[in-house]
């Protein structure tokens, strides 16, 4: 190994611990799934709190998923416009998504609230837990999100990493 190669930045823990998480909430779905699905057509029964377990991880999953993207840069971007106007256009353009994604992210993280506070008065029906567990999925979605359009409204622009090469299809 060459001396003067620098290695790849470290991950910052959290996101570690986030993409633990997706994991184990992944394996958690494919073994609840599998194993009702199993005894669903072999035994003719079923395991009914896996329904809600999994239907619980999902939820889960696609919202710290959601946040981890983000940091990241990997979501779908759509650059049809941006790409085809001059540089000061392009950077009204993006304070204005990000200004734009800011509000949706407090009305997500309000009605995220209300929604949690609801829940905790109500159960689910087969495992008895409080609803509100489900809905704080979007409440930690809106606070992730919003911590990450903060960071680049912070730099004035996307993280570095966003600005890499672009699929083009057509």
């Amino acid at each position: 190994m060459d001396s003067h190669t620098t290695p790849a930045p470290l991950k910052p823990r959290l996101q570690r611990l986030a993409e633990m998480f997706m994991v184990v909430a992944l394996a958690g779905m494919v073994v609840a799934v599998f194993v009702n699905v199993v005894l669903r057509y072999v035994f003719n029964t079923s395991i009914v709190s896996y329904e809600e377990i999994s239907r619980l991880l999902f939820v889960w999953l696609v919202a710290v998923g959601s946040i981890v993207a983000a940091f990241e840069c990997s979501h779908l971007g759509f650059d049809m416009v941006t790409s085809r106007v001059n540089p000061a256009t392009r950077r009204v353009l993006f304070w204005l998504t990000q200004l734009l994604v800011v509000a949706c992210m407090l009305m997500l993280l309000w009605g995220s609230w209300a929604q949690v506070e609801a829940g905790l008065s109500s159960y689910s029906t087969v495992m008895g837990y409080p609803l509100a567990l489900g809905a704080s999925a979007t409440l930690v979605l809106a606070l992730g999100m919003l911590v990450v359009a903060l960071r680049d409204m912070r730099r004035g622009a996307p993280k570095r990493d966003c600005d890499g090469p672009v699929l083009d299809i057509e």
